[in-house]
């Protein structure tokens, strides 16, 4: 449909899913990806995908002229329902599936990147169940691999303007893929974390499925764990390290 926003006609094209709407709107330089009418119990889930909340709106703001922006919304609109329900608990996350296609899409670019969070603890045969797959690597690589996975980003790389990390994208292949690039050191404090330069420069390698995959040790993984109050993956951890003394 045909709307006028501060006395600018803009197309605004409205989406209906199950559970919610969809739609787009452009103000100037920036374009906005906007989730309206969501059921009730759903708002956490999109609440943790970091959408702005406003009266009954989500929304989620990017520069216009962003790369492949228009080809993110068309995969927002056509994905962002099974994100929520992944993020919600209500659908599985098919996270080892998801990996594979991300290494296959990958190849064997020259890209500096590593894995950590959830993932980076289930690649190691830790059983857990991780919500998403999340890549780190510098701001070059970032771009590089939003450009090699464009046709499945449904958020763009962009500059995040002073966040922990200096671009950030997301991409959606069968689990959400976060993407950041470029993390900065005030990550790392007052202590280290499982994502920062302290672990990207004492990181372990792991063989998963024939690949060789790059971690965080598993002790950075340990306190991180234990700052989140994350009592259950603690535990599994604990007890993965006992293992490995035992081996050694």
């Amino acid at each position: 449909m045909l709307q006028k926003v501060h006395g600018k006609n803009i197309l605004n094209k409205v989406v209906e899913t199950i559970f919610m709407k969809v739609s787009r709107k452009t103000e100037g330089a920036a374009v906005y990806f906007i989730i309206s009418e969501a059921d009730p119990k759903y708002r956490d889930a999109i609440r943790h995908l970091y959408y702005e909340e406003e009266n009954n709106d989500f929304t989620k703001s990017f520069p216009s002229d962003a790369p492949h922006v228009g080809k993110c919304y068309n995969n927002f609109e056509r994905h962002i329902e099974q994100i929520i329900l992944q993020m919600a608990g209500v659908q599985s996350v098919p996270w080892d599936k998801a990996l594979l296609a991300y290494l296959k899409k990958i190849g064997v670019e020259d890209i500096d990147w590593w894995l950590c969070g959830s993932a980076a603890l289930a690649v190691r045969g830790i059983d857990i169940m991780p919500h998403d797959i999340d890549v780190i690597t510098d701001e070059a690589g970032a771009y590089r691999i939003g450009e090699i996975l464009q046709d499945h980003l449904f958020e763009p790389i962009v500059n995040t303007q002073g966040w922990i990390c200096r671009v950030f994208g997301k991409a959606f292949l069968y689990a959400v893929i976060d993407i950041a690039g470029g993390m900065d050191e005030s990550v790392d404090k007052p202590e280290p974390s499982d994502f920062g330069p302290v672990a990207a420069s004492h990181l372990e390698t792991v063989k998963w499925r024939g690949y060789e995959l790059r971690v965080p040790p598993l002790e950075l993984q340990l306190r991180q764990s234990e700052r989140r109050g994350l009592t259950d993956t603690t535990a599994k951890i604990r007890s993965m390290i006992r293992q490995d003394d035992l081996a050694t």
